[in-house]
């Protein structure tokens, strides 16, 4: 018996000793789900960082349809903005601006000669994307559509856009109208710059004023997931803005941002389908899609500190002073949007310094720099600053500076040159001179021939 109770205590402490030996499970780096997004294009930024979360077909030239509006606004809000137009300025819908729109096209019902303030056809165009508001604003601002759309091809260059040309300014089909998931994303970002641009965005509903040829208008959203008055199924609290689109060669587009507590993300999707299931139900993938994106975003990943800029990363030597170096930081805390499992310790670092640096330094300036990234994805590089002022010998600095003077290439040449003209001198000394001089003193001139003397 005691000898059973002993082997059974043996084994059960091989056991413990067995599990003990297994690294556990949250020492282990778990890769990301792929979110597997089922549209042509999709792109997810951390709106903060500018970290990409999710990429599909990022620059690939597609049809963007009334996402082209984000343009249109951000040149309104830009024409607002330097003084060529006021929110609360009034304008006319002239003929020329609704004519030739397509019938079946978006539309608040503007009527030529119905006048309203640019912020209410802001409101037309960005909640229920009417097509007649674009071409209104777009006269209002350039004088005319075709100024204006050489002008949203200008700023689309300008904001680095690669992948987009624009033919009209509301996005009605034409095969020489595209752009990309990323150059959509690079608009959004310069037209969220205006506050105003959000907040008609962000609304559920618009109440534009009577006019004189309409009553009130109460505008619903096309956007699904801030408002069910069209579609149920689709609603996202944490959704805010931004714009859909939709023509047959385009598919279902949108362009959204959501936030949760102190973090903000950008989604693009575009080219998404609209799927009608067993049941009958449809599925507008353009929103399930998104909302499931931003989902898997949220749920991945976190805002971690990665650096303090009270962290002593390395030591430059210094030429030109009595101290042998100096310690950089970086210029500033860093955060950055990591996968949950991914740890700031878990990150490579790669500092780019200068071998030396010449005294004097000072405190806070640029010596370097410190790249931050893991498994091959660079993250950021964050500049590398002198924690404290560094100062110049006189003498070696006077010494430094003859050694400079002597190894400049005109100064080399010259003193080869003076060295040639030393040595051709005592050479012309030592030969030509001596056939003048006889035993030091100079030789007698012949005076010429005179005659023969009798």
């Amino acid at each position: 018996m005691k000898f059973k109770r002993f082997f059974s205590a043996f084994l059960l402490l091989l056991m413990v000793v067995s599990f003990a030996a297994v690294p556990a499970a949250a020492d282990e780096v778990t890769p990301v789900p792929d979110p597997n997004i089922q549209t042509k294009a999709a792109l997810l930024v951390d709106k903060e960082t500018g970290t990409v979360l999710y990429a599909k077909n990022e620059h690939d030239e597609l049809y963007p349809a009334s996402l082209t509006k984000i343009m249109t606004a951000l040149l309104t809000l830009e024409a607002v903005d330097q003084g060529k137009l006021a929110l609360d300025q009034e304008i006319t819908a002239s003929a020329t601006a609704l004519n030739g729109l397509a019938d079946d096209g978006s539309s608040a019902g503007i009527q030529v000669g119905e006048t309203m303030s640019v912020e209410n056809y802001l409101k037309c165009m960005l909640v229920v994307s009417a097509n007649e508001a674009c071409d209104v604003l777009a006269e209002a601002v350039s004088g005319s559509v075709d100024a204006f759309v050489d002008a949203m091809n200008a700023k689309a260059k300008e904001l680095g856009c690669e992948d987009t040309h624009f033919a009209n300014p509301n996005g009605l089909h034409d095969s020489q109208h595209y752009t990309s998931a990323w150059d959509l994303y690079l608009i959004t970002l310069a037209a969220l710059k205006y506050p105003e641009f959000m907040t008609i965005c962000d609304m559920g509903v618009a109440e534009i004023p009577a006019t004189n040829l309409s009553d009130i208008r109460r505008l619903h959203t096309t956007n699904y997931l801030l408002s069910n008055w069209r579609a149920n199924g689709y609603l996202y609290s944490d959704a805010h803005g931004i714009k859909t689109g939709s023509t047959s060669e385009a598919g279902h587009c949108l362009v959204s941002s959501a936030t949760q507590g102190s973090r903000s993300l950008i989604s693009v999707v575009l080219g998404a389908q609209r799927i009608v299931g067993a049941d009958g139900v449809a599925d507008v993938q353009s929103f399930s899609e998104t909302k499931r994106l931003f989902q898997w975003g949220f749920a991945n990943f976190s805002t971690q500190k990665v650096l303090s800029d009270l962290d002593m990363l390395a030591d430059v030597p210094v030429t030109l002073s009595k101290i042998d170096s100096v310690a950089v930081h970086p210029a500033s805390e860093v955060d950055l949007v990591l996968p949950n499992d991914v740890k700031p310790e878990d990150l490579d670092r790669k500092l780019v310094l200068p071998e030396n640096v010449d005294a004097p330094i000072s405190a806070g300036q640029e010596l370097g720099s410190v790249e931050l990234s893991y498994n091959g994805t660079v993250y950021t590089s964050v500049p590398l600053v002198a924690l404290n002022d560094v100062e110049a010998s006189k003498l070696l600095t006077f010494w430094n500076n003859v050694q400079q003077f002597f190894s400049r290439t005109i100064v080399k040449v010259a003193l080869v040159v003076i060295g040639i003209l030393i040595v051709a001198g005592v050479g012309w000394k030592l030969t030509l001179g001596r056939r003048r001089y006889r035993y030091g003193k100079p030789a007698r001139r012949s005076r010429g021939y005179r005659g023969r003397r009798r």
